[in-house]
Formats: C-alpha cells, sequence, structure tokens
C-alpha cells in the first residue's frame, strides 16, 4: 500500500504539535522496562497537572490516570495508553536515542504516551463543549503483563463509571495514513511454555552410553511443529514458535538435560486447551521413543483482545470517513496485548495506526533495536481518537 496524502488534522490539534513531538523525544532519551517506570511516571504526572486535569494521581505501582470532566453529563470514556519500555539496545542512530543502556522504546509506547498527553491538553481546552468525562490510563507493565489488570484494581474503571474503552499501538508495519482494525478477536491470547527435557550425559565419544538431551529437544522441535499444521483445523489461526534452547557444556560433552522456551499464541480458549494437550503428547512420545522424560510448564498472561463489535463498527465508519475506505486494514494480528483485560471489563476498541513511511526510509520492525516510526503519524493518532471520542460522548 503506498503512501498517499495524509489525512487532515485539525488546527487545534496542529497547534500542539510541537509540545506532541517534544514530549514524545523526551519520552524515547528516558525508557524504562516493566514496573521500573517511576522517571515516567514522575513526567506524566507533572504533564498531566500542568494540562490542567482533574484527579491527577499515580496508580498501578509505576503507572498514572487523570479525567477530565465535560461541561455536561454524559457518559465516561476511558482512553489507555501503555508505558513501558524493552530490554532492548537502541541501534538507531537518532539524536533523541536512549540514555539508559540496554533499555529502548522499541516497539512505540514512548508515541502512544505522547499521543495520549495531547489528546488529554485538547480535551481539557475543550471540556466546556463536551458532555460526560474522559478518563486518561498510562498503564505500567503492557510487555510484562500485569499492569492493566493492576489499573482496574485502583478503579479507573468506575470513578466514573467507564463506559467504552478505547487505545491505540502504533505501527512500523503499516503505512502512515493508514489503519488497521476489525471486530471480533484482533490480538492473540500468550501461552508461555516451558519444557525441560531429561536424558542421560556422558562422554561424547560414547554416545550409545548416553541418552541425549540435544538430540531429543531436536527431534520435539521438529515434532511440534505439527501442533499448528495437523492438529487444528485449517480455518483456525495460531502459533507454536520455539525460540529458546539451552543445553550442554562444551562440544565433547553429552548434554543431560535441555531446556527449552517458547509460546503459544491463539484466538480462543478451546484451540489453547486443544494446542496444550498436543504439544504435551507429542512430547510424550518423543521423549518414550529416545529413552528419555520431560516436564512441561505453562502459563498465559492475558486473555486474547476481542474488539466490541459494536463499538468497533462504529469506530469502522469513522475511519472510513477520516482515512478514506482504501486505507484501512482488517486483519489481526497475533501478537498479544494487555489492553485485552480492559476489553473483558468494558466494551471497547483498539486498533493499529500506520507509522511507516518507506519515501523517508523509516520502516523498522517492532521489538528492534532499529525500531522507528515517522513522526508526522503522531498528530493524526490525536485527531483520529479525538474524533472517536466525541462520538462516543454524544451517544
Amino acid at each position: 500500500m503506498a503512501t498517499a496524502s495524509l489525512p487532515p488534522v485539525r488546527p487545534a490539534i496542529r497547534a500542539l504539535a510541537d509540545r506532541l513531538i517534544a514530549d514524545r523525544r523526551h519520552l524515547h532519551q528516558h525508557p524504562e522496562c516493566s514496573w521500573q517506570e517511576h522517571e515516567t511516571q514522575r513526567y506524566l504526572l507533572r504533564r498531566l497537572e500542568e494540562i490542567g486535569l482533574a484527579d491527577v494521581r499515580p496508580i498501578a505501582r509505576t503507572g498514572a490516570t487523570a479525567l477530565v470532566e465535560g461541561g455536561r453529563p454524559g457518559p465516561c470514556v476511558l482512553w489507555r495508553a501503555d508505558i513501558d519500555a524493552l530490554p532492548v539496545p537502541e541501534k538507531t542512530g537518532l539524536p533523541f536515542a536512549s540514555q539508559n543502556d540496554g533499555v529502548m522504546h522499541a516497539c512505540g509506547h514512548d508515541a502512544h504516551m505522547a499521543i495520549a498527553l495531547a489528546l488529554a491538553a485538547w480535551a481539557h481546552a475543550e471540556r466546556q463543549r463536551l458532555p460526560g468525562a474522559i478518563r486518561f490510563v498510562f498503564q505500567p507493565a503492557e510487555e510484562a503483563s500485569g499492569g492493566a489488570a493492576a489499573c482496574i484494581a485502583d478503579g479507573v474503571l468506575e470513578t466514573p463509571r467507564v463506559a467504552v474503552a478505547l487505545g491505540l499501538h502504533i505501527s512500523a508495519d503499516i503505512p502512515i495514513g493508514a489503519i488497521n482494525l476489525a471486530p471480533g478477536p484482533f490480538f492473540a491470547a500468550p501461552t508461555a511454555i516451558r519444557i525441560e527435557i531429561t536424558g542421560r550425559g556422558g562422554h561424547a565419544a560414547a554416545p550409545h552410553q548416553s541418552v541425549d538431551a540435544v538430540v531429543v529437544a531436536a527431534h520435539a522441535v521438529t515434532a511440534l511443529q505439527t501442533v499448528v499444521s495437523r492438529s487444528l483445523p485449517p480455518s483456525e489461526q495460531a502459533v507454536l514458535t520455539i525460540g529458546k534452547i539451552q543445553a550442554g557444556f562444551r562440544g565433547n560433552v553429552i548434554a543431560e538435560s535441555a531446556v527449552m522456551t517458547g509460546t503459544i499464541r491463539s484466538y480462543s480458549t478451546p484451540v489453547r486447551d486443544l494446542m496444550l494437550r498436543r504439544t504435551e503428547e507429542i512430547l510424550a512420545g518423543v521423549c518414550a521413543a529416545f529413552g528419555a522424560s520431560f516436564t512441561f510448564s505453562h502459563e498465559t498472561s492475558c486473555p486474547p483482545l476481542v474488539n466490541d463489535p459494536t463499538v468497533t463498527a462504529d469506530v469502522l465508519e469513522l475511519a472510513r470517513g477520516y482515512f478514506g475506505p482504501d486505507r484501512i486494514i482488517g486483519v489481526p494480528t497475533m501478537g498479544a496485548e494487555d489492553m485485552s483485560v480492559f476489553l473483558e471489563a468494558r466494551p471497547g476498541c483498539y486498533f493499529w495506526l500506520g507509522a511507516r513511511n518507506e519515501a523517508k526510509g523509516i520502516a523498522g520492525r517492532h521489538h528492534d533495536p532499529g525500531f522507528v516510526i515517522d513522526e508526522d503519524a503522531l498528530p493524526i493518532g490525536v485527531e483520529f481518537a479525538a474524533r472517536i471520542i466525541e462520538h462516543f460522548l454524544a451517544r
């Protein structure tokens, strides 16, 4: 999809662009990992107080919240932005690159915070004409998971009671001026898996005296690829990846044990349960064939993110009018997002905002040391978010 002319941004939001970019660059320079967002929290609280919002306070240990109260009664809409960075050493060469060694905003959460701050400034300035209220939530620990639940435990859905939950994720894969959203399952539930295979160690020159855990692990990895390809109907979408294997001490020693860790991604509990059952059955068969044993453990950190069909239909209609019908992508992802916890508790919608611009040489990858975005996407994000919020407050 080629980059088209960008959608319009109203003057009141365009006037916030300089501060929007400054906020994003400051936050990019000072990234902090999950549950360590102390300086980030202080910066957000200070900025929210400068803007003049109500109920500015810390939540969820290292997060923040604030409220815009409209000029007349109406519903409350929640806007969520995640705030944590990743343990990734930055290699972008940007003049505002991370100053924290080994930590980087490699997934765009700095952009999410900056968009939310600009959106809060716009809403505060427009508060007298807006009905209802807007609850802004700056959520910690999205990458580690658990941050959304901690925010909800601190009452962000109840004071006042939230009717609709909304948010966006910047995308380095989607061209600027485009958007990706769809009703129903949109992000997968992530299940972390750990497999430990135990054989019998020995000398590399006498393999017949041992049970080589490396060989068993290799056969297991290959066999596990059939969990999706041969155990699920072709109509189902799922992923099983073994991302890490640790085994052995040196090249002339047969490994006694091997540890494999990976992830299962699915959109439904029945599919996840089937994949877990087949994984264990395959491991049992492979290990029995070689005379090894195994342990298998797993943990699902958040549910699938499911966009409410009614809310998303409205957002899609707004997107057609703003971006244009040919600039809308409707492709769910196997990524995970604990915005899903908010959307379990309240109807809502979460979407991808395009920020890739190959004409400018801006074409990064998420979670990569070279992750970059086109900052021209940020005012677009604020404008579209404002349109969505105005729509649901009016309802």
